[in-house]
């Protein structure tokens, strides 16, 4: 099998029930594995097996359901085929055909009601129009001036009876059925009032000069036309928000070739060339500045209305505004892959799809055109088997198909979509589906990852604590060993030498040891650098120094331990930073009644520690990457709906996993791929707008559901003459296609509203720079510790751990992340003379001891903590 994936536009789709004939139609093709029609964008994406069918087959289906198709063209600017231009000329391209058409029919209809109604309010009119013996000419009269009025709005009859001859019926079948009949019922009047007068029969005369329903056949089309119009007007404004992206996206760059600057296409420029911008010009693609300094306004994509500071090796986006300074920067991303044609991308893939919400709607438009024939068909019968005129059963008949078409239905969860997320592209939150969206609106948990999301991820160093040498000498020997790790704690070490002024070595054979930190040889001696497994696996203990790493943790610091040649030479801690505005976020969560969890591979006091300050209900620490999966599959067993916040390439898993994956934008590129909603300003903040956005959203869908329904259970019956029989009122044809254009610009207009959400942001997030010094407490370790003697008595000897009198080897059942390990750890940990470390992978516990502990002991401690034993090795 090998799927494909392509989007179509379609042509000719007025209504949820065109959409639904056109799925039905697709998917029937043989191949087709997926199919989303979209009818506020008149597009339509389809996956299938390009080894049983092809596009021409699939264009070929959309045409037996009385509709035109054609394959998207690839290529060119993708952020304008996106949802800017592609849109934007869309909704202007019907809004001016729609425009053209009132020009003409609004006159003649106006010119058609003077002379229809005006008799019946004493309104002058010629004499050869006047009376019975003018009935013929006031008959022809209304004829001629409605025609043009039919013909100029004739797609309506076009699509409409081929979708009826399809057999696949939609709105536009529902306006030509009635309009139609109301001016062939005209024509049969006027063919019997000609028989009046030739027979001199003026009964005949004076029943049909009355009943022409010429001007409900153009009335019926005009106010059709008008509301579409409307529609279409206010549809268009759906897409301000990324058309506001589009303006600002120049169309030349100024690019300096052979130290000459030349003007070229934006559609030309390639990575690697080196870009002028001058003041109030826009950024026109992705890049780094190599020279000069300036401020950015980047308010368009991150809704941060305060300049951004740029200076050189700072990276500057595309669409932003250069406020002042002249700058010159390299081209990093050019094309769709620029920041903003990618935002546009995701903002159009979003309306592409539908919302689980709009399945409800689907399968009601899917059977209502029908049935409202039906119902327009019995509602002529019945008056007519009551003894009611001809006339009267057919304008109620005619009313029914007007009243009933099926706009607001088909529109009433899309246009929400659009604008929704349009909305939330301009807040710097970019929500990939309409599913997503709607999930969003469920989430009671939202689970953190610390690093990077609620923390800056970007630790400095705190203390410096020296073992028998200098400070500066610790810190150079672990700042040379730390240039070739990519931690972000090594970035930290390396950064304080730096402030210091030492000069650093090269390292040599150096070797990262997972989950336990790294070693190398500087200037020939082996160093290691890493937690207290590390120092364990180099046969070194630790256990002097607990005390000191124990009072860190406590303060939030994460201790790292360095040895020299097997004996420890000191410990430096680094702290992360909790971003400034996490708190106030976190806090609104809250007051939304969602639960907060953090996750963290920090052991269990530094975790303690971060939290003891901010609004968390729950915590786990010492996970593992490869458990957070797990924790939040577990999470979601206890009935919770989640959403997961992450930036790293280890947070993937679990934000594919989570109901919600929440990406922060400054991630990487596999978290922010694996995520559903990506935070451009990496600002938590914006978690919390796109959960109150989602709520709002969906508020705004079920108002517009709910209209689209009430007003089809009202007004179909009242259409059908329901009203009659107790108080005499009907209504006219005319108001049926007032009243139905009304419901579709009522549903817009309500998701128009969105337009007004804001973000109730008020902290303005401020990224802490690595560059920013930062006090370092240099302290000497006061331990009395000598390595040698220490070695001989066993404290650096790997002996220490063979001589002890008792060792075990525990299995254990139902530890599946980092938080049950730690539980099993604490609860054998917890019995007195017991030292145990727990591998999560090989689901054991290797337990020591200096005396001898019974195996019922140690099971009845596991078993306490939740998990079971199923054997235990001497």
């Amino acid at each position: 099998m090998s799927l494909e994936k392509n989007r179509f536009n379609v042509d000719g789709m007025t209504c949820a029930s065109c959409q639904q004939a056109v799925n039905r139609s697709v998917a029937k093709v043989e191949g087709v594995e997926d199919v989303n029609v979209n009818l506020m964008t008149n597009s339509m994406d389809v996956r299938y097996d390009s080894d049983q069918t092809n596009t021409d087959k699939i264009i070929e289906a959309v045409k037996n359901a009385g509709y035109d198709a054609s394959l998207k063209e690839a290529g060119g600017n993708k952020a304008e085929e996106a949802g800017g231009e592609s849109a934007k000329s869309l909704f202007e391209k019907q809004a001016k055909g729609m425009k053209k058409r009132l020009w003409i029919s609004i006159p003649l209809l106006i010119i058609l009601m003077y002379f229809s109604m005006g008799t019946m309010f004493g309104a002058p009119v010629p004499e050869f129009l006047e009376g019975a013996r003018g009935s013929s000419n006031f008959a022809l009269t209304q004829l001629i001036l409605t025609l043009p009025i039919l013909v100029i709005n004739g797609s309506y009859f076009t699509r409409g009876l081929k979708a009826l001859w399809k057999r696949n019926p939609n709105m536009d079948s529902l306006i030509a059925v009635g309009a139609g009949m109301a001016f062939l019922y005209g024509i049969l009047a006027l063919y019997r009032i000609n028989y009046g007068l030739a027979f001199d029969n003026m009964d005949i005369v004076h029943t049909y000069m009355h009943d022409l329903y010429f001007e409900s056949a153009a009335m019926i089309v005009t106010l059709i036309t008008l509301g579409k119009y409307l529609e279409v007007r206010s549809k268009s404004k759906t897409t301000d928000s990324i058309r506001k992206l589009m303006d600002l996206q120049p169309k030349i760059a100024h690019v300096i070739k052979d130290g000459q600057e030349a003007d070229v296409p934006v559609e030309e420029v390639k990575t690697g060339d080196l870009i002028r911008i001058r003041p109030g010009e826009s950024i026109p693609v992705d890049g780094v500045i190599r020279s000069g300094q300036t401020s950015l306004d980047e308010s368009a994509l991150t809704g941060e209305s305060i300049p951004v500071e740029k200076a050189e090796g700072d990276k500057v986006i595309s669409a932003t505004i250069n406020q002042r300074g002249t700058i010159e920067f390299e081209a990093t991303k050019v094309g769709e892959n620029t920041t903003i044609a990618k935002i546009i991308a995701l903002v159009e893939d979003a309306n592409a799809t539908k919302a689980p919400i709009q399945s409800i709607a689907d399968k009601v438009a899917g059977i209502f055109v029908p049935i409202v024939i039906g119902i327009a068909i019995l509602v002529f019968i019945f008056w007519m088997f009551m003894g009611e005129p001809f006339e009267f059963a057919l304008r109620l008949a005619i009313t029914v198909l007007v009243i009933s078409c099926p706009c607001a239905l088909g529109l009433a969860t899309p246009v929400a979509i659009m604008a929704g997320t349009g909305k939330g592209a301009e807040n710097g939150v970019l929500i990939k589906s309409a599913e997503a969206l709607e999930i969003l609106h469920e989430i009671d948990t939202m689970v953190f990852d610390k690093t990077g999301t609620i923390t800056e991820g970007k630790p400095y160093v705190t203390d410096v604590l020296p073992l028998n040498m200098e400070g500066k000498d610790l810190l150079y020997k672990a700042a040379s060993l730390e240039t070739a790790s990519e931690q972000p704690l090594a970035d930290a070490i390396v950064h304080a030498a730096k402030d210091l002024e030492i000069k650093l070595s090269n390292v040599e054979n150096f070797e990262a040891v997972t989950g336990m930190g790294i070693t190398g040889n500087i200037d020939g001696k082996k160093i290691a650098a890493g937690n207290k497994k590390l120092m364990k696996k180099e046969g070194i203990s630790v256990e002097d120094l607990l005390p000191v790493t124990e009072k860190l943790a406590d303060e939030g610091k994460t201790p790292m331990y360095f040895a020299e040649e097997g004996r420890l030479i000191g410990i430096i801690a680094a702290a992360d930073i909790v971003k400034n505005t996490s708190e106030s976020a976190l806090k609104r969560l809250k007051e939304d009644g969602v639960h907060r969890v953090l996750l963290t591979g920090d052991n269990e006091r530094t975790a303690k520690a971060t939290v003891k300050n901010l609004p968390i209900d729950e915590y786990y620490a010492d996970v593992l990457p490869e458990d957070k999966n797990d924790v939040i599959q577990k999470l979601q067993e206890g009935n919770k709906k989640v959403a997961m916040v992450g930036d790293g390439v280890n947070d993937a898993p679990a934000l594919a996993r989570a109901d919600v994956g929440i990406a922060i934008g400054a991630g990487t590129d596999v978290a922010i791929d694996s995520a559903d909603v990506v935070l451009i300003r990496s600002d938590l903040q914006d978690a919390v707008t796109a959960l109150e956005l989602s709520r709002a959203t969906i508020r705004n869908i079920k108002q517009n559901l709910f209209w689209a329904f009430f007003y089809n259970v009202i007004f179909i019956p009242v259409a059908a003459g329901a009203l009659y029989p107790a108080f005499g009122i009907t209504l006219n044809p005319m108001f049926a296609a007032a009243a139905m254009s009304f419901s579709s610009v009522f549903v817009v207009t309500n998701a128009l509203r969105l337009r007004k959400f804001h973000s109730l942001s008020n902290d303005k997030y401020e990224q802490y720079k690595p560059e920013e010094k930062k006090e370092i407490n240099i302290e000497p370790l006061n331990i009395d510790y000598n390595p040698n003697s220490k070695k001989e008595e066993g404290l650096n000897n790997k002996k220490i751990m063979e001589e002890t009198n008792m060792k075990k080897v525990m299995h254990i059942e139902g530890m599946t992340c980092g938080h049950c390990q730690k539980r099993v750890e604490d609860a054998l940990n917890s019995i007195d003379g017991v030292k145990a470390e727990v591998d999560l992978a090989a689901k054991i516990a290797n337990v020591e001891a200096e005396d001898k502990v019974d195996n019922d002991v140690l099971k009845d401690a596991v078993t306490e903590a939740g998990y079971d034993v199923t054997g235990i090795e001497d």
